[in-house]
């Protein structure tokens, strides 16, 4: 049997979660190692200098470091459901630049000394053109999931988690909907599976399912 990729992933990052998202469409199976950001594994931390999560370390050698990539690769050995047909390049720009930098100093304003009420609002208008495409259809690019959803979800969600309350009022009816149907659907279910840090010496990890090989 070949051996599988192994992904170093976190639960709770964003970009971590999209890239699970589209190994699971994709129908890809690897061994998954859950990260402790405080305590990177030295077998991470050789593979790259970046040294985020996700990387995504192949069977030849090569490294996959950056989330969107990884997206990219397992889509293009097997997209089923055809996620690459809906994708927008410069939507998920907007997102991975201008949307994350307010939500970071929305989520984490101690942490970079900003106004999160500034921040927030400075997302919030980012997020009404979502809402504007999500009136005419219910995904991004049309009537089926596909990529940008996925690459986009994961970042609304957690901006969405920041205080769920006043996001549940603010009068935006198809990014909510839209957001319910993608944090509800099996394949988030899957792709958000708990597991603890992984250290040198654990039983090998598959990854979808969880299930130890």
């Amino acid at each position: 049997m070949a051996e599988p990729p192994i992904l170093y992933s976190f639960r709770r990052c964003p970009y971590a979660i999209r890239a699970r998202l589209a190994l699971l469409a994709s129908g890809t199976s690897c061994e998954i190692r859950e990260v402790k950001l405080a305590a990177k594994p030295a077998e991470m931390l050789a593979l790259s200098s970046k040294a985020t999560v996700p990387m995504l370390h192949l069977p030849d050698g090569r490294v996959i470091d950056e989330s969107l990539d990884i997206m990219r690769w397992a889509l293009a050995r097997n997209d089923p459901d055809g996620w690459l047909e809906r994708s927008d390049e410069a939507l998920i720009a907007g997102n991975d630049g201008p949307f994350k930098h307010h939500l970071d100093r929305y989520k984490y304003p101690n942490r970079h000394g900003t106004d999160p009420v500034e921040h927030r609002a400075a997302a919030l208008d980012l997020l009404r053109l979502l809402e504007a495409r999500l009136q005419a259809t219910p995904y991004l690019c049309g009537d089926l999931v596909g990529l940008a959803d996925a690459a986009l979800m994961p970042f609304v969600r957690q901006f969405a988690q920041t205080d769920r309350a006043w996001f549940d009022a603010l009068p935006l009816p198809g990014l909510q909907a839209w957001l319910a149907r993608l944090t509800g659907s099996p394949l988030f279910d899957a792709a958000m599976v708990r597991l603890a840090p992984w250290k040198a010496g654990d039983a090998r990890i598959l990854f979808p399912a969880g299930l130890r090989a």
